[in-house]
């Protein structure tokens, strides 16, 4: 029995080494793989079985020359993967590659137009002077209301008019917020970027010439003009002898370096609560007076609230709406286009 236990390892080296050298391709060469070295249902497997059938006397050297034959089959196996992977993808089993057609073009990502436009904004305000500032999207009523001199009964800070998270922490079919937040200051989402200045007017004594650009909330139902989530950006310049004459020159600035041409700006009385006078600022574009956003010198309130002498400094703020000026500039006129995620919408800009 010994005999022929031999004879098979024998025969099924030279067929295994036979069928690695004649693998073609990778495809061939995992076939022939399994058959001879699966572990499962592999022929080397089944010969193993046969030592069982060896006389006691000749099981060492039959089972060293399994030994043999066993790594004897795995060499040839890597020398036949090492032939086919030196050949190329084409011969291992990937794809074939033709280097005489032209490269495929990568479809690369882009900035969303409302990024893009902020981008710009920021680049064109800090060559007028302004830095940046960032503050966070979740902000207490005083940096929201009480410091930009909005009092508890002024309409603006109605629940209905925005987002309480506390209201959202009480839970359906609760009258009363958790015990641990009864006595905690109410957080809201941001309704306005002005909290921003407030922040930076806390820390950092005048001259301060900053813009905020970021995300507020309202509950506004979303329709053409109206989104519950979208963009501000606001300035801020506080220095000694501030005027509306400065103001008025800072925002015809802006808006000739955004549109591209001479632009003229008008003003027109308004309120705020955050700012005395109060303007609403309009730009002739296109032949015809467009809104512009509302502007005014910061009032006095507002500089005593961060701890500033309303008679050694003043100073103005503006608040432009970034998708009302992305819109203007492309001719877009619904703002929920910019929230779809059309890839055909987007890949226009």
């Amino acid at each position: 029995m010994a005999a022929q236990f031999l004879a098979d390892l024998d025969a099924l080296l030279a067929e295994a080494s036979a069928a690695f050298s004649a693998a073609a391709d990778g495809e061939a060469l995992e076939a022939a793989r399994i058959e001879f070295l699966g572990a499962a249902k592999g022929r080397l497997k089944a010969v193993q079985k046969g030592l069982g059938t060896v006389a006691k006397e000749d099981k060492p050297a039959a089972g060293k020359r399994l030994n043999e034959v066993k790594e004897a089959i795995e060499t040839a196996f890597t020398s036949a993967k090492d032939r086919l992977e030196s050949a190329g993808p084409a011969a291992a089993g990937g794809a074939r590659f033709d280097l005489t057609l032209p490269g495929r073009p990568l479809r690369v990502g882009r900035l969303h137009p409302i990024s893009q436009t902020i981008d710009e904004l920021k680049d064109i305000m800090g060559r007028l002077g302004f830095t940046p500032a960032e503050g966070p999207e979740i902000e207490d009523e005083r940096h929201n209301f009480e410091a930009l001199n909005i009092p508890l009964e002024h309409p603006a800070r109605d629940p209905l008019d925005n987002f309480y998270l506390a209201v959202a922490a009480a839970g359906a079919g609760t009258a009363t917020a958790p015990p641990h937040q009864e006595h905690a200051a109410p957080l809201l989402l941001r309704s306005q970027t002005s909290t921003v200045q407030i922040r930076v007017m806390e820390r950092q004594p005048p001259p301060v010439r900053i813009i905020s650009l970021g995300r507020v909330y309202r509950p506004d139902a979303a329709d053409a003009t109206h989104y519950p989530m979208f963009h501000q950006m606001e300035g801020l310049l506080i220095d000694r002898h501030a005027t509306l004459a400065d103001l008025k020159s800072v925002l015809r600035m802006f808006a000739t370096g955004y549109l591209g041409s001479d632009v003229h700006v008008r003003f027109r009385p308004s309120f705020f609560p955050f700012t005395e006078p109060s303007v609403e600022c309009d730009y002739y574009w296109n032949d015809r007076w467009i809104e512009f956003g509302g502007a005014g010198m910061v009032d006095p309130n507002v500089l005593q609230a961060v701890g500033y002498d309303p008679e050694e400094v003043s100073g103005f703020a503006f608040g432009l709406g970034v998708e009302r000026l992305c819109m203007r500039r492309h001719g877009i006129t619904d703002i929920r286009e910019f929230y779809k995620n059309d890839v055909r919408f987007l890949q226009q800009f």
